[in-house]
């Protein structure tokens, strides 16, 4: 412990200053906290509403610099529900912030996946891909699901290629909604999900990419998406999505997000 108390003294014109290695590791946690708070606010409303309580710092440093004491006694007068108009106006985005806080991805490299349904999973996604028809597949990891499970119908039967073609076919009454697999378990079908508020993403895909997007942004579920328009698959973590170009592309970033040990022999019979 003494070790991490002892003091380095800064050579020529900095020798006024000394630094502690637990200086270094303060100034170290500082910056990648605000690399994280910059990375979830990146591409979301916060950023122009950031802008805005900045630019009223401004004016509330200019006024009180020239002293303007209408300018001031304004912005003083609201400064004591600022924290509260902060919380209301970030809402979503705290949220993310503390979901994103609170995930145990380190766990997640020691929860494999099932090699088998991802096998089944991508079966499935390219026959319905062949026959156009949609899909959402999401794979549960760390972040319970049971609030999307609960709006959907309880299936509680083992995943198979079969099932889920059966389950998205346009003449059943869950193909609308979303299937949810927990392990090598379909736990629900027809599940609703919160629709993303991307504009990139609104633009150009439709309600069921923005729906499997949304849900990729609260939690790190791994969501698999077939375009009944495109005749493709595509997949969505952490608020992105990408398409993938084969069944090949799709079983391999699916054995990657779930860190799941791929099957050889499956995978070279493919």
């Amino acid at each position: 412990m003494t070790k991490l108390l002892f003091s380095l003294q800064l050579p020529g014109p900095l020798s006024f200053i000394t630094v502690r290695p637990l200086d270094i590791l303060d100034i170290v946690l500082v910056a990648y906290i605000i690399y994280r708070i910059f990375h979830l606010m990146k591409g979301t409303r916060a950023v122009q509403m950031l802008f805005g309580i900045l630019v009223l710092l401004v004016i509330s440093a200019l006024a009180k610099i020239y002293q303007l004491p209408g300018t001031s006694w304004l912005i003083d007068s609201v400064r004591t529900v600022w924290v509260v108009a902060f919380v209301i106006l970030f809402q979503p985005e705290i949220r993310n912030a503390l979901t994103h806080l609170g995930r145990n991805r380190f766990l997640g490299i020691f929860l494999g996946g099932e090699a088998r349904s991802i096998e089944q999973a991508v079966e499935a996604c390219r026959e319905l891909a062949e026959r156009r028809i949609g899909a959402i597949i999401i794979f549960e990891k760390n972040d319970g699901l049971k609030n999307y499970i609960d709006t959907g119908v309880e299936i509680g039967a083992k995943l198979s290629s079969q099932l889920l073609v059966t389950l998205f076919s346009t003449e059943g009454p869950l193909h609308d909604g979303a299937v949810i697999a927990r392990g090598d378990t379909i736990m629900a079908a027809g599940c609703t999900l919160p629709i993303s508020q991307d504009q990139a993403i609104a633009s150009a895909y439709g309600m069921r990419h923005r729906a499997a997007v949304g849900l990729s942004e609260e939690t790190d579920a791994v969501v698999v998406v077939v375009s009944e328009e495109r005749g493709q698959a595509s997949l969505a973590r952490y608020g992105k999505l990408a398409d993938v170009k084969d069944a090949m592309e799709l079983r391999t970033k699916l054995y990657k997000a779930l860190h799941a040990k791929p099957d050889r022999k499956k995978a070279a019979a493919a």
